[in-house]
């Protein structure tokens, strides 16, 4: 008899291995079975503690599992509790031993004791085994009929388990009938709370393939049923009360005389102690009084001071979740709860998670009454040493700027924190003054006055390095230094790490070069010429258009690149609308904490990016590779309209900058065509503007093709998928290194089969893919065209966002491993540039 699966957890150093005390264990629960010897029950407590301690922790005791039905003929309730954990541990692997207790089971059904009988028939109603279905019906049915509370309050959940494991069998027996039977009428509200949810359950899923049963569900929803369920709330536990308001809010009200009588017999609900009834009755005041204006806006005044009193007593968790559903309302009815803006003044000891969703509502409810006071304290976290908390303030100040409140001296205060000399604050204050100038031109004087004091080597965070080298270019006029601080910053273009802050750096250098072209022409040059040649396609994209609309012409250049300005007069929302609307619609669940709707965190397609894994097992695997391949989804741009004429057969391999492979191609390489026209490249106006940009370079040498390999592959090779997840298994990492690929390759992965095709050219073949964007993962393999035994595996994960690309070969024979990388590396320097 096959022991069941265990958990792979070893056992600490400390805890008994049991291989030969469970044979000890065995023999002493053996003699101990049927002895009524006085003291007889202590002994088996304690033999039946080291028996669960043993399953605990990994160790297999089923071999004692006879002795311990054995043993359970007792009336100590104790004893019976651990028996029956026991043998439902070990009888939903082994269906065998599981019919060992069913008669002990259903003997202890008929036990004078009503906890027993309680215990035996949750325990008989979990043993999981389809054969043995049988076996319930009379238990479950005498249960439902038991004259003890706790026994029906079993059985009624009794009823599922049974339904799952066998739904004709549960149907047959008429249990959904008795179950509404005791709904409607047993005195006991566990007993009811349990057949509701038990019907709800059995009939939902009944209800797509029999009418009767979705008649059944309907009259959930009628007025007599819910009246009584209305009417008896107060009896409920606080898991009942909010099963009932969670039916209650699916009930439609016929008219508004009937929306009151709900909303007085569900009124006293609000002052319970359990914040989850109070947010169920809340859901149900909203959601009923939606298409009655006057009385939903005093249903808010209504709901107010519960939920502020929940938020100030209970656990931070307890306080963040109401203070989640508040920020909802807050966010829908700002003018309600600015009155109570201090209630939203964090507290020292209060977690960060509860302090930013406070700075939130503070935005939230600022007007032209309370702007002052709360800016005022949102200046007092600035200063404060925990920096998240700091930098999270500065936002919140800036937010309250953006909404016209207040905004003269918000921009002092703003400006005042440039002084403190704190490099965080600095960061997140130059970001939010760029915002302000863009709505706020007007203040352009005084910002820029402040801001040219501060020195670019001192400013470190990628954003705020972006806002400041955005304010010199778009004030370089008002600047006095600002084109030689550009400057110093292209020269030091190698060390600057961040995409982001290259790409304001070009558009910065040429908004000040249109302005005060002599000052900054030697510095449009370098930036034009490090752009080129930078490993970001972005980046090297970019530079290569403002290079072209200098050839074409300066003053078109500068319509596009600095054209005149309006004020942005709102910033876009990170919610739609309908998406705010969604999670109102799902008021007191998850989606309220989380910000988003449910479909947004439950479905796939809306999962986060694919995390892989180290077993191949987890991805698709088939003989066919293509039909497995994931598309790349990321890439929306093909860099063959990019880079136009690029020579199609280039093959960029040398080192370019930042340490990339990748090497864009030179000026000389390419044939930079005009805008509206086919360009001459050896126009005079092109040769005046390299020459006054000093770009002029000789044409780059090409590049050597690789030398080819004396390795030979099979052009017919074949693996068994389960063969190949073995050698994986088996065989250690001959090579692991990082290489890239051409971003044309990347954006031919548009097309899911491209990349397995290509390689399939060069006798390398794709058995198993998956992943989502940017983050791509294949398994490739190769089969030696001399040695048929001898097998070369691939595991190829490709950043589109990067064009990097990881690699771990495996091979039967380790001396041709550099051989067959440097194959496979030439193969795939090769994709996409046909």
């Amino acid at each position: 008899m096959a022991p069941p699966a265990q958990s792979h957890r070893s056992p600490s150093p400390s805890q008994p291995s049991g291989k030969g005390e469970v044979p000890d264990l065995k023999m002493q629960l053996r003699q101990l079975a049927g002895s009524r010897a006085p003291g007889t029950d202590d002994t088996k407590r304690e033999l039946f503690k080291k028996v669960i301690s043993y399953m605990t922790i990994g160790i297999d005791v089923s071999s004692v599992f006879s002795e311990m039905v054995m043993c359970s003929a007792t009336s100590d309730i104790v004893l019976k509790k651990m028996c029956y954990l026991y043998v439902g541990n070990y009888a939903k692997h082994n269906p065998d031993l599981a019919l060992l207790t069913i008669n002990f089971l259903q003997r202890d059904c008929k036990d004078e004791d009503p906890m027993i009988r309680g215990l035996a028939l949750r325990s008989l109603c979990s043993l999981g085994v389809a054969n043995l279905v049988e076996y319930l019906v009379g238990p479950l049915g005498n249960g439902l009929k038991d004259g003890n509370s706790y026994v029906r309050m079993v059985a009624a959940v009794g009823v599922v388990k049974l339904y799952h494991l066998s739904a004709s069998t549960c149907l047959d027996a008429d249990f959904p009938a008795l179950l509404k039977h005791l709904m409607l009428k047993d005195k006991d509200p566990q007993v009811v709370a349990n057949c509701l949810i038990s019907l709800q359950e059995i009939w939902s899923l009944e209800a797509s393939t029999s009418e009767e049963a979705a008649r059944e569900r309907e009259s959930l929803l009628s007025k007599p049923v819910i009246y009584y369920f209305l009417n008896r709330i107060k009896e409920f536990n606080e898991w009942a009360q909010c099963i009932v308001l969670e039916l209650v809010s699916k009930y439609v009200p016929a008219d508004s005389e009937e929306i009151f009588d709900i909303m007085n017999l569900l009124e006293d609900r609000l002052q319970h102690a359990n914040g989850a009834v109070v947010l169920a009755t809340i859901k149900e005041f909203l959601h009923m009084t939606l298409s009655m204006t006057d009385v939903h806006q005093q249903v808010y005044e209504r709901i107010k001071a519960p939920l502020l009193t929940l938020v100030s007593s209970g656990s931070p968790e307890q306080s963040y979740a109401v203070l989640s559903h508040l920020h909802l309302l807050v966010m829908r009815a700002p003018y309600i709860f600015s009155s109570d803006y201090k209630h939203f003044y964090c507290q020292y000891n209060e977690p960060f998670y509860v302090k930013k969703l406070k700075l939130e509502m503070l935005t939230a409810v600022a007007n032209e009454s309370n702007t002052y006071e709360i800016v005022t304290e949102l200046c007092e976290y600035v200063a404060n040493v925990d920096i998240p908390m700091a930098r999270e303030s500065i936002r919140a100040v800036g937010k309250i700027a953006l909404q016209q409140y207040d905004v003269n001296a918000i921009v002092d205060r703003l400006l005042q924190f440039l002084e403190m000399e704190k490099e965080h604050v600095t960061a997140e204050t130059l970001v939010l003054v760029k915002d302000l100038l863009r709505k706020y031109p007007q203040w352009s004087h005084d910002c820029i006055a402040v801001v040219g004091n501060i020195s670019s080597n001192n400013v470190q965070e990628p954003k705020a390095k972006a806002a400041l080298i955005w304010m010199l270019g778009e004030y370089a006029q008002d600047m006095q230094d600002s084109p030689y601080i550009l400057e110093s910053l292209v020269e030091n273009w190698d060390e600057e790490h961040s995409a982001e802050v290259r790409l304001h750096l070009l558009t910065a250098v040429m908004k000040c070069f249109l302005r005060r072209p002599p000052e900054t022409q030697k510095a449009l040059g370098a930036a034009l010429a490090a752009g080129l040649a930078d490993f970001h396609q972005d980046v090297h994209d970019r530079a290569l258009f403002y290079y072209r609309l200098l050839k074409y012409d300066v003053s078109v250049a500068e319509r596009i690149v600095n054209p005149p300005k309006q004020a942005v007069s709102v910033f876009a929302d990170t919610q739609s609308n309908e998406i705010k609307d969604r999670i109102f619609d799902e008021f007191n669940s998850l989606s309220v904490v989380y910000q988003k709707p449910s479909y947004m965190f439950t479905d796939k397609e809306h999962r986060g990016p694919f995390a892989f894994s180290e077993e191949l097992g987890n991805l698709s695997i088939s003989a066919e590779p293509s039909d497995n391949v994931v598309a790349a989804q990321g890439v929306e741009a093909n860099d063959k309209d990019l880079l136009l004429s690029i020579s199609e057969k280039e093959e960029s391999q040398g080192l370019g900058n930042n340490g990339s492979v990748y090497n864009a191609p030179s000026l000389g390489q390419l044939d930079l065509v005009s805008l509206d026209q086919p360009s001459t490249v050896h126009s005079s106006a092109s040769l005046a503007i390299d020459e006054l940009l000093g770009l002029g370079m000789m044409s780059a040498a090409p590049t050597p093709a690789p030398s080819s390999s004396a390795l030979l592959l099979n052009a017919k090779a074949a693996i068994d998928a389960n063969a190949f997840q073995q050698k994986w298994r088996q065989l250690p990492v001959s090579i692991s290194q990082e290489t890239s690929i051409d971003p044309r390759g990347v954006a031919s992965m548009m097309n899911p089969q491209a990349l397995p095709q290509h390689m399939q050219g060069h006798s390398i073949v794709c058995i198993a893919s998956g992943g989502q964007a940017p983050n791509f993962k294949f398994f490739f393999f190769a089969q030696n065209a001399e040695e048929s035994s001898s097998t070369y595996l691939v595991e190829c994960i490709i950043n589109s966002s990067s064009c990097k690309v990881q690699l771990k070969i495996k091979a039967d024979d380790q001396s041709k491993s550099g051989a067959f990388s440097e194959l496979f590396q030439s193969a795939l320097s090769k994709f996409g540039s046909f």
